[in-house]
């Protein structure tokens, strides 16, 4: 499974980059203005940093207006993965970009019909939205499982982007399901390291190796 950081705090990803456990990034528009920088400069200097795809997120509407907002994020770096949203203009604008040779991630994907869409635009990736289905009482696992299952029976390349990642349960079952890649926050990805029964073996092993007066090296 490969791990996105879904987010556009440069120093986060860069310590995340730097452990190796980083194949991309996403990010969006209320994670840009929460950067506080222009879209170009920050997506640009994580395209430096990571070298897999980074999505960017049009904000238009339209089917002209993405492929306008396209081509000027395109432009940024040679690993730009464009975000269009799942709607019918949406999938048109897919279908093109592919067709230029753009990677193209489809987001807000809510359904498993929507995912079918993209899948025949060509999108590079689906982006289905795991937490904010379950918070309208849904089943979001469910969904990036039937997602799975129709990409199987018809043979589509269109990679499962597990994203709005809330847990690491999320992580799990993502993975279980087979979901190609998940976006997690950065405080989620570190706490998929974590385990109590870790942190107190290795306390264990630590007072246990005092007592022996040894240095290795």
């Amino acid at each position: 499974m490969k791990f996105f950081v879904d987010s556009a705090d440069i120093e986060e990803i860069g310590e995340l980059n730097d452990l190796g456990l980083v194949d991309g990034v996403t990010t969006n528009p209320s994670l840009i203005m929460k950067s506080g920088r222009q879209i170009r400069d920050v997506v640009g200097q994580i395209c430096g940093i990571v070298k897999g795809p980074v999505s960017a997120e049009v904000t238009a509407t339209d089917y002209a207006g993405m492929i306008e907002q396209a081509e000027f994020l395109d432009a940024i770096a040679d690993n730009i993965a464009v975000k269009v949203p799942s709607t019918l203009d949406g999938f048109r604008a897919c279908k093109t970009l592919r067709e230029r040779g753009r990677a193209v991630n489809v987001t807000l994907c809510f359904s498993a019909t929507q995912a079918l869409l993209a899948a025949k635009a060509g999108a590079t990736f689906i982006s289905p939205f795991v937490g904010r289905i379950d918070d309208m009482a849904g089943d979001g696992m469910a969904v990036v499982g039937e997602i799975r299952r129709i990409y199987d029976n018809y043979g589509f390349k269109t990679q499962v982007l597990a994203s709005s990642i809330r847990t690491v349960n999320h992580v799990r079952r993502a993975a279980l399901l087979g979901a190609d890649a998940a976006t997690i926050p950065p405080a989620t990805l570190r706490a998929l390291a974590s385990h109590p029964l870790t942190d107190k073996g290795l306390e264990a092993f630590l007072a246990d190796w005092r007592k022996t007066g040894q240095v290795i090296g």
